[in-house]
């Protein structure tokens, strides 16, 4: 049943990344409040997504991150739920503080979660000045 649920995740994060490029541009500006507020929508989105995806995982018992040099999930689910949220806006905002640490299979989902936090912000760009040159 996790996997499932892990699937569905994975379907709304990369819904929620294409839908940049199918929002309209409502406003005659080039940099409006409608677009600032769908990037930020967009990385609410991809960080609670990716938060999802790593307590899922923890709580299907794989290793995916370690906190202090212990195995995290140990604790209660609303705990693990927060130090996934924190970890994944860490990875996806910045490169991280080195106080969680990602093992195994989480490697690669931090690397992807990073690569869209540092490809979001040139899409939102490219988009704002696609719309731009449509006028």
């Amino acid at each position: 049943m996790g996997y499932i649920f892990l699937v569905v995740i994975v379907v709304m994060v990369c819904v929620s990344v294409v839908s940049m490029w199918t929002i309209e541009q409502r406003s005659n500006k080039a940099v409006s409040f409608e677009n600032f507020l769908s990037i930020l929508f967009v990385y609410l989105t991809v960080m609670i997504g990716f938060g999802l995806i790593y307590a899922v995982l923890q709580v299907n018992g794989h290793a995916i991150l370690l906190e202090n040099g212990y195995v995290f999930g140990k604790g209660d689910f609303l705990g693990n739920l927060q130090t996934s949220f924190y970890f994944s806006a860490i990875t996806l905002l910045s490169v991280g503080y080195g106080d969680i640490v990602p093992i195994g299979i989480g490697r690669w989902i931090a690397i992807i979660e990073a690569l869209l936090g540092y490809a979001l912000p040139a899409a939102f760009v490219v988009q704002t000045v696609m719309d731009f040159e449509k006028k």
